[in-house]
């Protein structure tokens, strides 16, 4: 079974929450990353989404649009995002990692190769923010084939019907947006959070999974009880943009926040 698959249904039999952490490849260096994965794994994620840098992240706020640019200025690529996660795999063959991103450079790679050489990095699943479930029929079958999952996300605007579609094709789990707006934001209505939930988790075959806004144990605690587990990117990332700070105590610093988050989570 994929690891994505594996770790949501172990979660759900022990009646506990999912903690995906998100951080952006190659930010502020390439060298960093590895040990920042093994880090958030230490404090308690369960999956960890790793960000491949695009010089175009229209869904991300300021503070993942800088760290895509940090990224960038270093070089980094789809391929990079790939050997991080092979070597990440020497030590943890347990976590589930998924690669989030843009379509073009997937497209760029090649479709086919990029789902084998995915695969034979470690890699468990795939969320392309810009690609439309129906544009994404040929790379679903190639990812499919390597027993990749693919995410997708469902936005506050989706109506019903689209909402259904996507859930049809998604695999792995769905990615509910928050509220209306980019990452990093602040404006989390619970209750309408609950409501669109409900709404999808009534068509989805997955566990839905709810990102955006959450930046703390108390805001993790809040979502968390009204899905399957939650999605944390602005507040790992602005700890990761702390110049002042050395390798060591970034990755001290990320590994706390998620065992508070860990934390809230368990006490649901």
């Amino acid at each position: 079974m994929n690891r994505i698959n594996q770790i949501l249904s172990d979660l759900k039999s022990q009646g506990r929450k999912a903690l995906v952490s998100y951080i952006v490849c190659g930010d502020p260096k390439l060298e960093q990353t590895v040990s920042s994965m093994h880090a958030l794994v230490k404090g308690g994620a369960d999956i960890i989404e790793l960000g491949v840098p695009f010089s175009d992240p229209m869904a991300e706020g300021p503070v993942i649009q800088r760290a895509h640019e940090r990224a960038l200025e270093h070089g980094t690529s789809l391929r990079d995002a790939m050997a991080c996660i092979a070597e990440f795999r020497k030590q943890d063959t347990k976590t589930a990692v998924v690669l989030m991103g843009y379509a073009n450079p997937v497209e760029r790679y090649g479709y086919e190769a990029f789902a084998q050489d995915a695969k034979s990095s470690g890699v468990d699943g795939l969320l392309t923010v810009d690609l439309p479930p129906e544009e994404a029929k040929e790379l679903d079958e190639h990812l499919k084939k390597a027993d990749l999952e693919n995410i997708f996300l469902i936005a506050p605007t989706t109506a019903s019907e689209r909402r259904k579609e996507i859930c049809d094709l998604a695999s792995g789990f769905v990615y509910y947006v928050s509220f209306r707006g980019v990452t990093g934001a602040s404006s989390l209505d619970s209750d309408e959070v609950a409501h669109k939930v409900k709404a999808i988790r009534e068509v989805a075959h997955t566990p839905v999974l709810v990102g955006f806004g959450i930046k703390d144990a108390e805001s993790a605690k809040t979502i968390g009880a009204c899905s399957d587990g939650i999605v944390v990117g602005s507040a790992f990332v602005k700890i990761m943009a702390q110049e002042n700070l050395s390798a060591d105590d970034i990755n001290l610093q990320l590994e706390t926040l998620v065992r508070s988050m860990r934390v809230a989570l368990d006490e649901l």
